[in-house]
C-alpha cells in the first residue's frame, strides 16, 4: 500500500473521484435516453473503462477511514428502474451475458447477468457516495467509494467492461454473437 495521504492529497483525490462519477453517471443516463443507439455499446465500454480507472485509484490508496463509526444517512436511495429499463431495451440483442463469479475460488460458478442490471447497480453505488459528496462529508463519501469499489460496483463494473469489450470485439472482428 502506499503512504497515508495528506488531507490536502485526500481533498485534490476526492475531487478527481468525484468528476469521474460525475462523468460516469451523467454519461450513462445520456445513453439510457437513446439519442445514439448506435454508439451506445461503445461510449458504455469507453466510460466504463474510465471509471475503473478510478476504482484503481481507489484500491490502491490506504483504507479510508470515516471520522464516526458509522455511516450517516445519505438519504433515499435513487429509483434507477427506468435507468435499468431503458438500458435493457437499449442493449436487448447483447444484454445477457455470462461471468465467473469469483475466478480465485475453488469452484467457480458461471453466472448469467444482464449488462442493464450491473449499470444500474454501479450507478446507484456511486450515486449513494455522491449523495455524502454533495454533503461535504467528503471523506465519508471516499469510503463509500472505496469500500463498493471492492465489495459491489468494482467487480460488477470489470464483468461489464468484459462483456461491452466482447461486443466490440465481435463487431469489428467479424465474429458471431451466438
Amino acid at each position: 500500500m502506499s503512504e497515508p495521504m495528506t488531507s490536502d492529497d485526500l481533498s485534490d483525490f476526492a475531487i478527481e473521484i468525484h468528476d469521474q462519477v460525475t462523468s460516469f453517471l451523467l454519461s450513462v443516463r445520456a445513453v439510457a435516453r437513446g439519442d445514439a443507439p448506435e454508439s451506445s455499446v461503445p461510449i458504455l465500454l469507453l466510460e466504463t473503462s474510465q471509471l475503473l480507472l478510478a476504482g484503481g485509484r481507489l484500491g490502491a490508496i490506504r483504507d479510508v477511514v470515516p471520522d464516526e463509526r458509522f455511516e450517516t444517512d445519505a438519504g433515499p436511495d435513487p429509483d434507477l428502474d427506468e435507468l435499468r429499463e431503458k438500458l435493457n431495451a437499449l442493449l436487448k440483442p447483447v444484454n445477457t451475458y455470462k461471468e465467473v463469479f469469483d475466478p480465485l475460488a475453488p469452484k467457480s460458478e458461471i453466472e448469467t447477468r444482464r449488462i442493464s442490471d450491473d449499470l444500474a447497480l454501479v450507478c446507484a453505488d456511486l450515486a449513494h457516495g455522491l449523495a455524502h459528496y454533495k454533503a461535504e462529508r467528503v471523506t465519508e463519501a471516499l469510503w463509500w467509494w472505496q469500500f463498493s469499489y471492492l465489495s459491489s460496483w468494482g467487480p460488477a463494473a470489470s464483468a461489464v467492461q468484459r462483456a461491452l469489450l466482447s461486443v466490440v470485439a465481435r463487431s469489428r472482428l467479424g465474429a458471431t454473437t451466438g
